[in-house]
Order: structure tokens, then sequence, then C-alpha cells
């Protein structure tokens, strides 16, 4: 896995790497000797007490045997396991496929309450028709070479939207202008898609900005993030999804929110700007 760009993924890492020197250090062993019951070269050693290469769960069983800890091995393999979710290749996640992580997406929205979201690029996937959605996840399969199951991937993001209708979700979105501008997808697609954004609007699961291009930046475009509730955020780049969980981090990511959101219009302002994009498609 390659390093992450996101530092709460590296304190994970380097956390687990801390409690695994612990672990040695309170077997009285040194590095050369954990690496001889282990049965490999010390540089592994010092790579995983790094935080620089990130131990198997056949490592980390080793690990705690050589350490006469064999009773923390599950445990170390569970937290090893949720620092290599924190930054994940798109082309990992799409390895078979883009449905089933359409499908992880609709269970993550199932329990989150409030989801601020910011996107520059694309509308968000729960806000999507089924055309414009197809349109897009074709493109993305064709850049990522990952296997084609468009159909059912487009299912499962659509199947997203019953959120904004059942339980008690509310959903935060702020569109840059450009969103409304770029042609994605096929002009009838983008036509069906920009009427679809008026008409959520009035629900009152959804409030819905829009950032015009003449509007004078605090913040500058950023790349898409999902915050969900007030404990994670989710960070789509163009090569991995980032999962950040840090507070200062989280902290951050709600305060940029907080600043785009005072630079949007809503309501009839926001409803002109969409209007707008619909007009230059005739």
């Amino acid at each position: 896995m390659s390093a992450s760009p996101s530092s709460s993924a590296q304190a994970a890492r380097e956390a687990l790497a801390v409690r695994l020197q612990h672990l040695r250090k309170d077997a009285g062993l040194t590095g050369k000797e954990l690496s001889a019951r282990c049965g490999w070269h010390p540089a592994k050693t010092t790579r995983i007490q790094k935080g620089a290469a990130p131990p198997s769960d056949a490592d980390l069983r080793a690990w705690c045997a050589a350490c006469g800890a064999g009773d923390q091995a599950e445990d170390l393999i569970a937290i090893a396991r949720a620092v290599d979710s924190m930054y994940m290749e798109w082309r990992r996640l799409h390895r078979t496929g883009m449905r089933k992580t359409q499908q992880d997406l609709n269970t993550l929205h199932a329990r989150t309450r409030l989801c601020r979201v910011y996107v520059s690029n694309v509308p968000p996937g729960f806000l999507q028709t089924p055309a414009f959605a197809t349109a897009l996840m074709e493109k993305i399969t064709a850049f990522q070479g990952t296997p084609d199951d468009v159909s059912e991937a487009v299912a499962a993001r659509i199947a997203r939207s019953r959120f904004l209708y059942e339980g008690h979700h509310r959903y935060l979105v702020l569109l840059e202008e450009s969103v409304l501008r770029y042609r994605t997808a096929t002009p009838d697609a983008m036509r069906g898609q920009l009427r679809h954004l008026l008409d959520v609007m009035p629900l009152p699961s959804v409030s819905l900005g829009i950032i015009p291009f003449t509007a004078p930046r605090t913040v500058w475009p950023l790349e898409a993030f999902y915050l969900h509730d007030d404990d994670l955020a989710v960070v789509e780049t163009l090569t991995a999804e980032i999962k950040v969980t840090q507070p200062r981090e989280l902290a951050d990511y709600a305060k940029a929110f907080g600043h785009l959101a005072d630079m949007a219009v809503y309501g009839d302002a926001a409803r002109s700007l969409i209007q707008a994009a619909l007009d230059t498609l005739g």
C-alpha cells in the first residue's frame, strides 16, 4: 500500500508500530532476536517498527507469538485492517467492479444522521439520476481499467437516494457552480440531472447551496469530501478514497465546510444558477 497523504492514516499506522515496539520491549527482545524468532530479516522488523511497511496478518501473529503475547494477535490484526482501510486506492476498491463499493457507501449513509457534502466536480451520488450515474461510472471504469459492472453499481448508487425520503437523515450539500456546467454526460443526461437538482431542493432533508463563479473566495476549490456526523470525513481524490478520523483534521474539514457554506447561495438564487446552466443546454 502506498503511503497515505492523510495524516490520520499515517498517525494510526505509527500508533500500531509503537504498540508492536512495546510488545517487543516488554518481552525483553532486541530487534534482531525478534527477527530470528519470526524467521525474517532484521530489516523487516525495522520497517514494521517505523510504520514504513504494513504488517500482514501472518506477520502480526508471528510477532505476537515471538513475544509470548499470542492472545493479542487478533486485536492487532483488527487494528491493522482498520488502518489499511483509511487509505484505499480506487483500483483496489473496484478490483471486482464498483457495485460493492456503492453498497458499502449505502451502509455508511444508513447510519449517518447529518451528512455535509462539498463537491467541485460532479453531483454527489445520492443526488444523481440513473442516466448521469451511468455516464459517469462508464468513464470511471474505462479510466481505471476495472471490471465493468456499471448497471449493478448504478442501481446500488441510486438506491442511496432513499435516505432523502426515509428516516431522520439530513444532507447539507454544497456544489461549485462548475458542477452545473461540466459536460460529464450527454446533453439529455445533463438536462435530466439539472432538473433533478431542482426537484430535490424542496425536500426537508436537503439543503442545497451553489457556490457561484463570482463568489469572493475565503477557501479555494477543494477535492470532494463528505462529513459523516462528527466522526468521519471521506475524501475523494483521483486515485484513492481517504477516511479521516483524526479530530484535528475533522475540525479542519468542518471549518472549511463552514467557509464554503458562507460563500454559497440558496433558494431562488441557487435555482437561478441551475436554470442558467439548463438554458445553455438548449
